[in-house]
């Protein structure tokens, strides 16, 4: 990305739930937008046919954690939708802001708590996660989820790239 893309991504509203220093985790991606759309948009393209492998993650996922008491999230619906506002459910995820250029979803339960910020600013796309963790679990938790967030975020915002141009060049 060119410098002064990562400035304009330096300058978005990103929302995380702590200062940096509080976070056992902080991951944030950007891409150039080939053409506008809204975080809510940018979701939906993301979500619709998840990548390969991640509704068996998923499933691992919850296979592993039930078994301390960690409610069940059943990976990503790919239901597309046309809006949401504070306080619905997007997927296993809270909607705590919706706006044309910011949507913060979180999930929490007593392992850890994770935030989610989609935000376009400037012709920017951020995708931003935090997250903190309470308890043993969580931290082991998180051990195989760092690198592998990090690589589904990153893949996810190719092909959201992808789209964009395919739709830009589509005169759409």
């Amino acid at each position: 990305m060119p410098s002064n893309s990562l400035a304009r991504a330096a300058t978005a509203r990103i929302q995380v739930l702590a200062p940096a220093g509080e976070l056992d985790f902080l991951d944030t991606q950007s891409l150039v937008l080939p053409v506008p759309v809204t975080p809510l948009e940018a979701w939906n393209i993301i979500h619709k046919q998840p990548l390969p492998g991640l509704k068996l993650a998923f499933w691992l996922r919850d296979a592993m954690s039930a078994l301390f008491g960690v409610k069940r999230v059943g990976g990503f619906s790919g239901q597309q939708r046309a809006d949401v506002k504070t306080g619905d459910m997007l997927d296993f995820f809270l909607v705590e802001a919706a706006s044309d250029q910011l949507l913060t979803l979180t999930a929490r339960d007593r392992h850890l708590d994770v935030m989610t910020c989609v935000c376009c600013n400037s012709g920017v796309l951020s995708l931003t996660t935090s997250v903190v963790t309470h308890t043993l679990f969580g931290r082991i938790y998180m051990l195989p989820v760092r690198p592998a967030h990090k690589l589904i975020v990153s893949q996810s915002l190719k092909r959201l790239q992808k789209e964009l141009e395919q739709r830009r060049a589509a005169g759409r």
